[in-house]
């Protein structure tokens, strides 16, 4: 009997030792996991702190080696100059292109989702096999076409120039395609035996549970419209339609570079990216988690 005991007692210390060995081993792995975390988040920050910071260097600081990694004499002298160019109108150009792609995009991917995901009608494949195909064609290849389509339009140099072509985006009809297909089509069904007019089930029915992929193209559709440099390059031609990046790119010099002014106006361009990312936030994560689990 104290032999079979002793090999019980024996085996729950076993156990016991196996436990803590296994809990230490997860509780390394979570340590390790968030160490490595806080390292990328760092690298990923870096980048914008180097920015901030440098807007309130002077020039030959600015461009020290090695680099002052905080500023010891700050100056708003960056800023001064850069508001001596018309930032404002450039900031506002930026904004209303990209705030007026972003809705625009939404709206129409939406709808063109919707529609191929729950209608059926002849070359409803094709259709959403064009889109597919048209999301791996580069911006470069259109352009030459698209300018000149702008130009017999008489849009260059203009705003619907620079948002109406930006609307029928292939990636925002793939993305919202993909999640209009988890609506349940008896959902659908319902509203129509109710009543519900067509109109009336896509905005009533359709485009609430749609907004989890509404944030996240939201996101993806201002931050693409708010960096476009190469497109908008080619279609404005005045000062006053420039955008915020151009205008940037305008204050580098033949023969020298204000970095310090060129870091002020970056600092100044990531203030509404972060905004927009912020509103939108929530229901961003719950569209990347949507996707992730429902593919």
């Amino acid at each position: 009997m104290s032999a079979l005991m002793e090999v019980r007692h024996g085996g729950e210390r076993e156990g016991a030792a196996a436990e803590r060995r296994k809990r230490s081993q997860l509780g390394f792995g979570k340590i390790a996991a968030n160490v490595l975390l806080v390292i990328s988040a760092l690298l990923f920050i870096f980048p914008f702190y180097w920015i901030v910071t440098g807007a309130f260097k002077v020039q030959n600081v600015a461009v020290a080696i090695p680099p002052e990694w905080i500023p010891l004499e700050p100056t708003l002298d960056n800023f001064r100059v850069l508001f001596n160019n018309p930032v404002w109108k450039w900031g506002f150009n930026s904004f209303f292109v990209a705030t007026s792609e972003m809705v625009g995009v939404c709206l129409t991917a939406s709808m063109a989702g919707y529609v191929l995901a729950k209608k059926q009608f002849p070359g409803r494949k094709l259709i959403f096999i064009l889109f597919v195909s048209a999301m791996a064609l580069p911006k470069q290849v259109i352009l030459v076409p698209l300018f000149t389509m702008l130009a017999d339009f008489g849009w260059i140099d203009t705003y619907q120039g620079l948002i109406l072509p930006a609307l029928g985006w292939p990636f925002g009809v793939f993305l919202m395609k993909q999640f209009a297909q988890t609506i349940p089509g008896e959902l659908i069904e319902a509203a129509k035996i109710d009543g519900c007019s067509e109109l009336r089930l896509f905005y009533g029915i359709i485009m609430p549970l749609l907004k989890p992929a509404l944030g996240a193209l939201a996101i993806f559709t201002f931050i693409n419209a708010w960096n476009d440099y190469f497109s908008q390059l080619i279609i404005t031609r005045s000062t006053s339609m420039m955008t915020l990046p151009l205008g940037l790119a305008t204050l580098q010099g033949e023969y020298t570079t204000p970095y310090g002014v060129l870091m002020a106006g970056a600092a100044l361009a990531s203030l509404p990216m972060i905004l927009i990312f912020l509103l939108f936030q929530k229901a961003f994560t719950q569209g990347i988690t949507m996707g992730a689990v429902k593919g």
